[in-house]
């Protein structure tokens, strides 16, 4: 049996001085004497309102719904962003075009931001990337059901997020228009 080991000068020191204290003051005091006292250290506060800080590329924001370059809507109703949604966020209320019974558009569009968790499976499941995450972050409000967006103000987001926007699927490729099913006035076919 063998029995425990006096304890030496220097642990005494350490256990009596809070030496693990001071050690993890060292940094604190270090920035200290540099920003304050030599002033050879800039600070990296950023004055907040005024100042903003730059955003990684992979950011994932508020959600947006977007448009064409001639206003139109990129959504097409599919319901498949609701279908997609972890925390059922997302409510599409879809209608047929009058006239186009191929042609589907969402009538209704509705998201809770206050329960999205910004995980980006709606904008992946969007065939038509009617759906992109916006970089801004500064949606505090004092009523959470100031939240629950509705079309206009989705389309809105995305009109201030994304100026730039793609032509329609008939205009990028033009022989798309001749299959669409729903397409008047087609050329007859050859038999």
């Amino acid at each position: 049996m063998s029995m425990a080991e006096p304890m030496k000068l220097s642990d005494w020191i350490k256990r009596f001085t809070f030496y693990e204290i001071l050690v993890g003051m060292k940094a604190t005091m270090t920035v200290f004497v540099q920003r304050i006292v030599l002033r050879s250290r800039k600070a990296v506060t950023f004055q907040y309102p005024h100042e903003k800080r730059d955003l990684p590329g992979t950011y994932r924001g508020m959600i947006a719904l977007l448009r064409y370059n001639d206003m139109t809507e990129k959504c097409v109703g599919c319901d498949l962003c609701e279908a997609a949604c972890p925390s059922r966020v997302i409510t599409v209320i879809s209608d047929e075009v009058p006239g186009e019974p191929m042609k589907r558009f969402a009538k209704e569009y509705y998201m809770d931001m206050a329960r999205c968790i910004f995980c980006g499976l709606c904008v992946k499941a969007c065939p038509v990337d009617a759906l992109a995450m916006t970089t801004e972050y500064e949606w505090s409000v004092y009523n959470k059901r100031d939240l629950r967006l509705n079309k206009d103000q989705l389309l809105a987001l995305g009109d201030r997020n994304f100026p730039t926007r793609e032509e329609k699927i008939e205009h990028q490729h033009h022989n798309v228009t001749f299959f669409n099913i729903g397409h008047q006035n087609l050329p007859p076919m050859d038999s």
